[in-house]
């Protein structure tokens, strides 16, 4: 009885080897190949191995089904004015153009938009909503909201708008500089209609730093990461993801001879568009720090004749005067190689790097001059339109702000108080500040610094009033939404 209990536990042991060994003969097997590597640099070799596997393409569902909750659809309407009524050409020919009367009409747009805190604030394109008359928001799980601008900046093509909404889900942001070449990203929006909502493409990066040529003369700051995710019409606005699952860019434009997608797309980095987020909802304007230059690439006949080894740097033009790479003691023909550790490629590297700093900010730069390399640190200065920087001013809402001195205070009758240097075009001056205004309250909070304005502002849920005196001395009030 013994002896043929273990016959049969033999027997389903040999069959249980022998079934493994058929499986494990007929099975596909990861696709894995050893490939030797060779790199030199200064005449040294290094060899190593890189393994390639069906197992090491990346499984996008987490990055996917996390980040899609986070984009949304956005509708705008523009109210558009169309050429004058068409009359009787028997009426022209004796009365001109009189009676007749502009038209307009309601146009519908769209693109996307990328949660970035639970409590409503979304960052799309300038483009997406420049010009809109009304904002819909639509979240992927449909419910539909209202939008109000909190501020815009074409420079950057980026814009904040915020919905009424709390508990919201907010997409991580990453970091734009450590992304690399071939890195696999998702592109995720809402391209060519409201049916293709949520919308996910997956593609890799093709390129850091690229620029496009301005169609209008414009002054820009581009660095656009590009890829071969599907990215049309409709997508602009919408969240350009690594694998984490992380925010890396926002989709911007295609390069298309048809208008549709056809290989290439462009997303504005998210260190670029995290600082601009961040400017537009703590003081409504952005803080846009500059150097100070006029510059160049490199190309290969500038470096032969200032004798460098690579043509990787920015050449300098001109150092304008009393600006902050004057007073770092940069000159012109000197070549910007390094910024705070980041290496400077071109001009448009160099304009992504400062794009991220604020006025006030100290930056460490590497430059070559006559053959030797050297370092410097230079405080960064406020932009103004006329390119030349506002000594001990701050950016507030448009206008440029400061303390005010003991002799302006007298003029006006004022205790303490911030005087307006310049209005600009932003909100304070749509409010109805103009030059020589003096804030001495923001909500009812006596101020006598930027800072004290900054925060004051800051601190407001929905709306900002602004008690001060005129350049006659004049008491006023005024107020705007945040």
């Amino acid at each position: 009885m013994k002896r043929g209990f273990f016959t049969v536990l033999l027997s389903v042991l040999l069959s249980g080897v022998a079934a493994y060994a058929v499986v494990k003969t007929t099975s596909v097997q990861p696709n894995r190949q050893d490939v030797t590597v060779r790199s030199s640099e200064k005449g040294s070799v290094e060899y190593r191995t890189v393994n390639l596997a069906d197992s090491d393409y990346p499984d996008f569902t987490y990055a996917a089904e996390s980040a899609v909750e986070t984009v949304v659809y956005v509708e705008v309407t523009v109210q558009q004015r169309t050429q004058y009524q068409a009359i009787d050409p028997f009426f022209q020919f004796f009365f001109g153009d009189q009676g007749a009367t502009p038209q307009s009409r309601e146009v519908k747009g769209s693109g996307s938009g990328v949660i970035i805190s639970p409590d409503g604030y979304i960052v799309t394109n300038n483009h997406v909503i420049n010009g809109a008359t009304s904002i819909s928001v639509t979240l992927n799980n449909n419910e539909e909201y209202t939008a109000t601008v909190v501020g815009t900046d074409p420079v950057t093509d980026v814009a904040i708008i915020k919905i009424d909404a709390s508990g919201l889900t907010a997409l991580p942001m990453g970091d734009s500089d450590n992304l690399r070449l071939g890195e696999w990203v998702l592109a995720i929006g809402s391209p060519l209609s409201y049916n293709l909502r949520s919308t996910i493409t997956a593609g890799i990066v093709s390129a850091k730093g690229r620029s496009m040529p301005s169609q209008n003369g414009e002054f820009k700051i581009e660095s656009f990461i590009q890829t071969d995710a599907a990215v049309n019409p409709g997508n602009s606005g919408g969240a350009l993801v690594n694998k984490k699952g992380e925010l890396v860019g926002i989709n911007t434009a295609i390069i298309s001879q048809t208008g549709s997608y056809s290989g290439y797309s462009f997303a504005i980095p998210v260190n670029i568009v995290k600082k601009i987020a961040e400017d537009l909802m703590d003081f409504g304007s952005v803080q846009r720090a500059v150097l100070g230059v006029t510059m160049r690439d490199l190309d290969k006949t500038l470096s032969e004749k200032l004798k460098l080894s690579s043509v990787s740097g920015v050449y300098i033009n001109e150092v304008l005067e009393n600006s902050a790479a004057s007073e770092a003691g940069l000159r012109a023909e000197d070549v910007i190689v390094d910024v705070d550790g980041t290496k400077i490629t071109g001009a448009t590297a160099l304009q992504a790097k400062i794009a991220s700093d604020r006025p006030g900010d100290t930056i460490n730069i590497t430059y070559i001059r006559d053959g030797k390399q050297y370092t410097t640190s230079a405080t960064l200065k406020p932009y103004t339109k006329s390119g030349v920087s506002i000594e001990g001013t701050e950016e507030f809402y448009g206008a440029r702000i400061r303390t005010a001195t003991e002799d302006e205070l007298k003029a006006v009758g004022a205790k303490s108080g911030v005087i307006v240097v310049d209005a600009g075009e932003g909100k304070l001056a749509g409010a109805g500040a103009s030059e020589g205004f003096v804030i001495e309250y923001v909500n009812d909070r006596a101020v006598s610094t930027p800072q004290e304005v900054a925060n004051a502002a800051k601190k407001a849920l929905r709306t900002i009033f602004i008690q001060g005196r005129t350049s006659g001395g004049k008491t006023s009030y005024f107020a705007f939404g945040k």
